[in-house]
């Protein structure tokens, strides 16, 4: 096989750059660790969008080709979607945990070909068994945002199941993917959760365990918070405005802190190049931590980073029954231009998932 069924872009730009071809590149195996995995179900994220737009080229062409030997352009054609459950079909030589027929899930890291795709080559480190209380459609919404929620709460935000019990935690837009898979997580450790989110989204996220729930809709939401108890940590999906008022609400000289998911890194990048963007990310942050640290609170900066040994955590609080999948609207192979479309008018309730494979119902 050197060819498979994809949807690619040749260009970046709005939903009109979306191309199906039944003549992508087929993935080859390249390194000893890797594993090709045919894809039963795809769930897309709002990175996907931004990527289609051109949201973070630079950046990723960098990631993609280091030494800069290949010319402008050479990302196409390019594959995007971001999670993925599926069926191992070959395995590199060095790959000891996993076997041909093993069905696994991954979040792709943004520098690789996506998941809207037949098939996809993946590092072995970046996958994990999928659970086995979920099918492709369930767990293909899932690997995303829960390797961006931990890398935010755990890696960043320093939180584990032995230190959440009691902990006040605010997650501003909690009823996207990155809020409803975080509220089920830090229930899960223990935690005590506050959200904001729409009225019409208040008993979705109460029924996956938010004890309190403010609605940005009826009002600002910095007055009703600030009326609350201080919190342990912020996780920020909102960005804008809120920084200026959030940190307030944080327990001073406590060790609290504020992650914010919302970073301009991809922009500078993409506005003034590797070198000058890096710089003024780096300028950027030094400045806003040195800031509010001397109001005893810690600002951070969280980004998604792949993680198969996460994902195996995650598994396990799936199959326990801690953890669910939240799947707002299902979209077939052909039908990958409205999923888009979906995603862009943005007010979810959960996540987007396209199967890729027939055989994995709407179960």
């Amino acid at each position: 096989m050197t060819i498979m069924p994809a949807w690619v872009i040749d260009k970046y730009g709005g939903n009109d750059v979306l191309r199906f071809t039944k003549n992508a590149s087929f993935p080859v195996i390249t390194y000893p660790n890797e594993v090709i995995i045919k894809v039963n179900a795809a769930g897309l994220n709002p990175i996907d969008v931004g990527m289609r737009g051109g949201y973070g080229a630079s950046s990723l062409s960098m990631k993609r080709d280091p030494l800069n030997l290949n010319q402008n352009g050479m990302e196409f054609p390019l594959i995007l979607g971001r999670d993925m459950s599926g069926v191992i079909m070959e395995c590199g030589l060095d790959v000891k945990y996993f076997t041909e027929k093993d069905e696994v899930w991954a979040a792709i890291p943004p520098w690789k070909q996506g998941s809207l795709a037949e098939f996809v080559v993946l590092s072995a480190n970046e996958i994990s068994r999928k659970p086995k209380l979920l099918s492709h459609r369930e767990a293909a919404a899932i690997p995303y945002v829960a390797a961006t929620s931990w890398s935010a709460l755990v890696n960043t935000g320093g939180l584990s199941k032995d230190n959440c019990a009691k902990k006040r935690i605010l997650i501003l837009g909690g009823s996207g993917g990155v809020g409803t898979f975080a509220i089920q997580m830090l229930k899960a450790w223990g935690a005590h959760v506050t959200v904001t989110c729409s009225q019409n989204a208040e008993r979705f996220v109460r029924e996956l365990g938010a004890d309190h729930v403010v609605d940005y809709t009826s009002g600002p939401v910095e007055k009703p918070l600030s009326e609350l108890e201080k919190f342990d940590l912020i996780l920020d999906n909102v960005g804008g405005e809120t920084e200026r008022w959030a940190l307030t609400l944080l327990k001073p000289w406590s060790g609290a802190k504020y992650v914010t998911l919302v970073t301009p890194f991809l922009q500078n990048t993409d506005l003034l190049g590797i070198a000058d963007g890096m710089m003024q990310t780096a300028a950027t942050v030094a400045t806003k931590a040195l800031k509010h640290l001397v109001k005893g609170v810690h600002y951070r900066w969280g980004f998604f980073a792949p993680s198969g040994p996460a994902l195996d955590e995650i598994s396990e609080m799936v199959d326990a029954g801690q953890i669910r999948a939240v799947v707002e609207e299902t979209f077939s192979f052909s039908q990958v231009p409205h999923a888009f479309e979906k995603m862009e008018k943005g007010h979810a309730r959960g996540k987007t998932v396209v199967l890729i494979s027939e055989e994995d119902d709407y179960s």
